[in-house]
């Protein structure tokens, strides 16, 4: 075996080793963070009419999570980048199970006129008060975990590994989809409480108890990592190293104030808000829509079991599709792509009415569709962001597109409270928005020198 041969296979196998060190660790933590996010949706079906709460106040409500998230989002990220990873995602973790556990008191706050002057019921304002509280708790933890795996691996490697960590976001639902609903069907009534009461109590526990497991196990860096060997450890810093001065060649940004200048920024900033848009839009209220293709208004296992099936091909196809990209070494299509499968499951529910198998097909697509994208789409501004204005950037591009995760559930709310109930119209604007953010995708610039051409 020649030199060139064993120094391949040595990092390798390396990058291996990283790899199975941390990423199921942030992996689970992922999970955790979408189980606190997203049972909102299952909650819905039983707090909405326990709380009097309309589609519009449960739409806004949801939505409002990312109001916290965006005002708190770059801060987040540059604490992190200051006081290391571990820590840092800990106290994330810690305090938004936290949050989460205290919607068990959402109706037992009276608030006087504090509600009353905000033109809401007591327990609609705790429930606002709460989701932008959660957002807050939360603000950081994704984008803190993408500049995390900058600093262990260069570009060529990370869509894969971005996309083993992500996959969180469609097994969380996998997995609880059936739970929530079984709480919700099953623990009724246990202790005095109602099953939405429970959903957020046993939900929000992992989330602690990772968190504290971040806090003992998580490494900072290559650096303090104690099960690398020397070696290692230089191969992974010296690989990241000459990965950020290409970036430097390439035109890359490394200083925060370059960030809000720069247009390939918020280029695809405006590429996230869309894909997040549709994203959360079905997903916070997927338990609604399968619950109104026929099912009893109290079966919420057979609620949860049917919201697996998208869930299911989303794993499968989000993995699949980051190993075709690593190996092709293309992102920009692959990202594109991805979103005209979304606007595909769109036009299809937007089509169907309340027909059972193509609403189930259309919701498919929208989380494969989406899936796909987004596993690709952060290797597109990572390959200009490098030192500070990857802190602030990833934070920003990141904070800013999720304004679309409260823009999507209130479009679906209001539209349904004004429409009687249906969601035609808003599938419809949804799709509009994903052709943008497509659109974009493939003409926006990654390097300088074609902004510069371009302008």
């Amino acid at each position: 075996m020649t030199a060139a041969m064993k120094a391949d296979d040595f990092e390798r196998a390396t990058f291996a080793k990283v790899a199975w060190r941390i990423v199921p660790l942030l992996f689970i933590g992922y999970v955790a963070a979408f189980l606190d996010r997203v049972n909102i949706g299952f909650a819905k079906l039983q707090m909405a009419g326990d709380l009097a709460f309309s589609d519009a106040i449960y739409g806004f409500g949801a939505g409002i999570f990312f109001i916290g998230y965006f005002v708190f989002e770059v801060p987040s990220n540059l604490i992190l980048s200051k006081v290391g990873a571990r820590v840092w995602l800990a106290r994330i973790m810690v305090s938004w199970g936290t949050i989460s556990a205290a919607f068990v008191f959402v109706d037992d706050v009276r608030w006087g006129g504090i509600a009353a002057a905000f033109g809401c019921s007591d327990a609609e304002f705790t429930f606002y008060l709460l989701r932008f509280l959660l957002g807050a708790a939360e603000a950081g933890f994704y984008p803190g975990v993408i500049l995390y795996l900058t600093f262990w691996f260069p570009a060529g490697r990370r869509a894969q590994v971005v996309a083993l960590f992500m996959t969180g976001i469609a097994v969380s639902n996998v997995i609880g989809s059936p739970i929530s609903g079984a709480i919700l069907q099953f623990m009724d009534g246990a202790q005095g409480m109602r099953g939405w009461e429970w959903l957020f109590l046993l939900e929000a526990i992992p989330s602690i108890l990772i968190g504290l497991l971040f806090l003992a196990l998580l490494p900072d860096g290559p650096g303090s990592a104690k099960w690398l060997s020397q070696a290692e450890q230089d191969l992974v810093i010296e690989r990241v190293r000459r990965d950020e001065a290409d970036k430097s060649v390439q035109g890359g940004l490394h200083g925060v104030a370059e960030v809000f200048g720069d247009p390939r920024v918020w280029a695809f900033a405006v590429v996230y808000f869309c894909g997040v848009t549709c994203f959360y839009a079905v997903n916070f209220w997927l338990p609604t829509i399968v619950q109104e293709l026929g099912i009893a208004p109290t079966d919420y296992l057979r609620v949860g079991i049917i919201s697996m099936i998208p869930w299911t091909f989303a794993v499968v196809a989000q993995i699949a599709w980051a190993r075709h990209s690593d190996r092709s070494g293309e992102r920009r299509w692959h990202a594109a792509v991805g979103l005209l499968l979304t606007i595909a499951g769109l036009m299809l529910l937007a089509g169907v009415g309340r027909a059972p198998i193509p609403s189930i097909a259309g919701l498919t697509l929208v989380t494969v569709g989406t899936g796909c994208w987004v596993v690709t789409f952060w290797s597109l501004p990572t390959s200009f962001l490098s030192g500070a204005a990857a802190a602030a950037g990833i934070a920003w591009i990141n904070s800013f597109g999720n304004l679309g995760g409260h823009f999507g559930p209130d479009l679906i709310g209001r539209i349904r409270t004004a429409s009687g109930g249906d969601s035609q119209a808003a599938f419809l604007a949804l799709a509009a928005m994903a052709l943008l953010g497509a659109i974009i995708t493939v003409l926006a610039p990654t390097s300088r020198k074609s902004v510069t051409q371009d302008a």
